[in-house]
């Protein structure tokens, strides 16, 4: 992949269809998000920051799409994330299935209530 310094310049990298699914992933991450979070490239991938800091990455792969980091707890939290496939601290969405955005934001949001007052300065 080539160097990308936006979100957009990494969504353009993928096929047209990867694209649609990677772009309705970012609608839905960033309704979560409050308003101060903000747009990175990060580690090659799509990243939203929140107060400086990294907090949630997303990635197109050849046969599906990512979102990490999400943490045994948040797994245990969530019993619809059982449906998907993990891979560490990675959950996978297959590209042949429908983006599961309203899960994507409950995702977002089990993330925003553990950050808490220690996660920031």
């Amino acid at each position: 992949m080539t160097s990308v310094a936006t979100i957009d310049d990494y969504i353009s990298t993928f096929p047209d269809d990867v694209q649609k699914v990677l772009q309705a992933m970012r609608q839905a991450i960033r309704q979560a998000l409050p308003e101060r979070a903000t747009e990175a490239v990060r580690y090659k991938l799509a990243t939203f920051r929140l107060d400086g800091e990294d907090f949630i990455y997303f990635a197109g792969w050849k046969k599906h799409v990512s979102l990490y980091p999400v943490t045994d707890e948040e797994r245990k939290s969530i019993p619809e994330l059982a449906a998907y496939k993990s891979s560490g601290v990675t959950v996978q969405f297959r590209l042949d299935k429908p983006l599961p955005t309203a899960l994507i934001g409950k995702i977002v949001k089990q993330r925003l209530e553990g950050a808490g007052p220690e996660s920031g300065e």
